[in-house]
């Protein structure tokens, strides 16, 4: 935990202000010509509502506070909104209902558009066109497998009214540098440009952060956590009995591909091809074998397992994220299949992205971009083909897809965050399918419910879902209960006018894995989005609606008047 400051001075960075500045991967970030601006006066922009981070989570603050008539600011370090739909490539993974229940109605509408856009836009084929569920890539790992473009041209449109009324302010290319804290409120944050290097300073009654590692969190000297938690303090079954807080899950640097037959779109060797040719993670328990082979680590089981991969038939793990299926468009629209690579292969387990020396980051993320470009070179010319030939040499990547000129993802796909010292964490006890049975006395894990919360502002469904990580932890995989999301884990305890929006909100290490899915992320911003109006509307401190039972009333029938649903429905 990171302690409250005895005091904070704004203009000159304390040494964990700093280092934690100087943490954000390198290899992200441009540098602008940072030292020049530092010597004139930041300009000032005051606003309702400042919103740290273009994630998806903030998107969805965005739009709600807008909606309620507040004018807002929000940043984002890259040049897309949208995070891990976006800029991190990454296809929706959704609960088995969400085309019916699961998600609010903003983000069904997201969905929507994102269909809608194939449709008004492309020459889909006559079975694509008429089915109202259309699935771009018919991928297995979602319903709606798609281009991170098209998901950014969505969110853009959501958005584009209140950007035109100047309700909504976007800085793209902009990160948060320091803040200006006085007692247990954030009184300013300084942004600084990728581009120029110039500075501003943002200044209103409440910020958000919705950054993908939880930035604000350490400028604001805001209590946070890591990694994994002790047994002890949580009661979790599946909790290590020594708190871990270096112990993250994997980041994984994407990228699309697709397969042209008789082509040879072979990269160059990449530079650390040889080390990782060779590696073997060191995992407990033990992973499959080598990180480059068709084989790894079945996520319930650990076993070794082998999903296969065969391009020219779009099987295996080449359809498993398949965001472009060739045969929903007209002939010749698409030379071939695209695939968006976010598998085990290209996890990378070595080190971590924050809380970590500058240099240390910035080659954590070099080592996560060069395994990624080895294991497609392994594709292209390696591995096992059903033939028995080796090597897939039409393999090609597509930088286009993805908006940058490696080929790879604007922004590494982030799992894990640092996490608010929350009002309420949820933790296994509340969530877990095994746990919950056991607590309730449930006939089988199956038939067991998630607790109830009170102070619900939304709901989810996923496994915990944990990657290997960089503590040396193989799979962390088991079934959790359809669940809600609580007001309290939003609310920091101390902090009174900053609000989590995204993967940074009070669960743990263990339920991290269930919440940070794209439709539960989005309804949590949303949510954020939603009470900052609330508050600003009616004077309260974001933890007196929580608090007060009448304002807590008020506010969940104000969210389910936007379509936010607080409960799932009984079967």
């Amino acid at each position: 935990m990171k302690d409250q400051p005895s005091r904070r001075s704004f203009l000159r960075h304390s040494a964990v202000a700093a280092a934690a500045a100087l943490a954000a991967p390198a290899g992200l970030r441009a540098q602008g010509s940072p030292g020049r601006a530092a010597k004139a006066r930041p300009r000032e922009l005051a606003t309702d509502l400042v919103i740290i981070g273009g994630s998806l989570g903030g998107c969805a603050a965005a739009l709600a506070a807008a909606r309620r008539g507040l004018r807002v600011i929000m940043t984002e370090e890259t040049d897309w909104i949208g995070g891990q739909l976006t800029s991190q490539a990454v296809p929706p993974d959704e609960n088995a209902l969400i085309e019916t229940v699961g998600g609010t109605r903003t983000y069904l509408e997201l969905r929507q558009r994102i269909r809608d856009y194939y449709s008004r836009n492309f020459p889909l084929s006559e079975k694509a066109r008429t089915n109202p569920r259309l699935n771009p890539g018919n991928g297995g790992v979602s319903r709606l497998c798609h281009e991170p473009r098209v998901a950014l041209a969505a969110l853009t449109e959501m958005l584009a009214p209140h950007v035109a009324g100047r309700r909504v302010e976007i800085l793209l290319r902009h990160r948060p540098v320091d803040a200006a804290v006085q007692g247990d409120r954030v009184e300013a944050v300084r942004v600084r440009s990728l581009e120029t290097g110039h500075e501003l300073v943002l200044r209103a009654p409440l910020f958000v952060d919705a950054t993908e590692l939880g930035d604000l969190l350490p400028l604001t000297r805001t209590e946070y956590v890591s990694g994994g938690e002790s047994r002890s303090e949580t009661g979790e079954p599946h909790a290590k009995e020594k708190a871990e807080p270096a112990n993250h899950q994997a980041f994984t640097c994407c990228f699309a591909m697709d397969y042209l037959a008789g082509d040879d779109h072979t990269i160059d060797r990449p530079r650390d091809y040889a080390f990782w040719r060779d590696h073997v993670p060191p995992l407990t328990p033990p992973w499959s074998g080598k990180l480059l082979s068709l084989f790894y680590s079945s996520p319930r089981t650990l076993k070794p397992f082998n999903m296969g991969f065969d391009p020219s038939k779009a099987t295996g793990l080449f359809h498993y994220r398949r965001i472009i299926d060739r045969t929903n468009f007209a002939p010749g629209t698409y030379a071939g299949d695209v695939t968006l690579v976010n598998w085990p292969q290209n996890d990378y387990m070595l080190g971590n992205l924050f809380d970590v020396p500058a240099e240390e980051a910035a080659r954590h993320l070099e080592g996560g971009k060069q395994l990624s470009l080895s294991w497609l070179y392994w594709l292209q010319t390696e591995c096992p083909r059903p033939d028995g030939g080796t090597g897939w040499k039409g393999l090609r990547l597509r930088p286009d897809i993805v908006g940058t000129e490696d080929g790879l993802a604007k922004y590494p796909y982030v799992r894990e965050s640092r996490r608010i010292r929350a009002e309420f964490t949820v933790t296994e006890l509340h969530v877990g399918a095994e746990a919950r049975a056991a607590a309730t006395g449930a006939k089988s894990p199956a038939e067991a419910a998630a607790a109830t919360f009170a102070d619900s502002v939304g709901i989810g469904s996923y496994n915990i879902d944990l990657h290997p990580s960089s503590g040396g932890d193989n799979y962390i995989d088991f079934a959790a209960r359809p669940f809600q999301i609580p007001l309290g884990s939003l609310l920091p305890r101390r902090v009174e006018n900053l609000l989590a929006a995204c993967k940074n909100i009070g669960t743990t290490h263990l339920t991290n894995g269930c919440y940070r899915l794209h439709p539960v992320e989005w309804n949590i911003g949303e949510a954020a989005g939603e009470l900052a109006a609330f508050c600003l509307a009616g004077k309260h401190a974001p933890r007196a609606v929580r608090n007060g039972t009448g304002l807590l009333a008020d506010f969940q029938s104000r969210l389910t008047t936007a379509g936010v649903p607080l409960s799932w429905p009984k079967s």
